[in-house]
């Protein structure tokens, strides 16, 4: 499972003009889920961003995390953080989940960082969105579970 995780001053997601996601300060996390991804996935994911300080403490240091900070999380379901570049123009997304068990994922995710006591809210899986964000710092990092085994 791949997450690209953005520290955001405010983030909301549209599906034909309107607001179906919306947040505050906080995070917002692109989410992919590959082929091979079970639940242990989500759950690692879940604590890493729940828990990761990337928010800055009242000596301007990365000491803080989003649930230190009472921000909230905006998740947002991408297949395409599984697109493989390597071969031709057309990245192919053969590694990626099909949406039947990407949605499973996608849902157990949301509900585990709802159960690390974060506010959440979330696009539409399937859907083509519009995400409208204000970049903190910026700060973005890419976290992908496989590294966490």
């Amino acid at each position: 499972m791949r997450a690209v995780v953005q520290r955001v001053k405010e983030a909301r997601v549209e599906i034909s003009g309107a607001t179906v996601g919306e947040i505050g300060g906080g995070l917002l996390v692109f989410l992919g889920v590959g082929e091979g991804d079970v639940q242990q996935d989500s759950e690692y994911l879940a604590r890493k961003i729940a828990h990761l300080r990337i928010f800055s403490d009242e000596k301007d240091l990365m000491n803080r995390s989003v649930s230190d900070t009472g921000g909230a999380v905006l998740v947002v379901s991408q297949f395409t953080l599984w697109g493989d570049c390597i071969k031709g123009r057309r990245p192919s997304f053969t590694r990626a989940a099909r949406p039947e068990k990407a949605r499973e994922l996608y849902e157990h995710f949301v509900g585990a960082l709802r159960a690390e006591g974060l506010s959440v809210s979330t696009g539409r899986f399937q859907e083509m969105m519009e995400v409208h964000l204000v970049n903190d710092g910026p700060v973005t990092l890419l976290l992908d579970s496989d590294k966490s085994f």
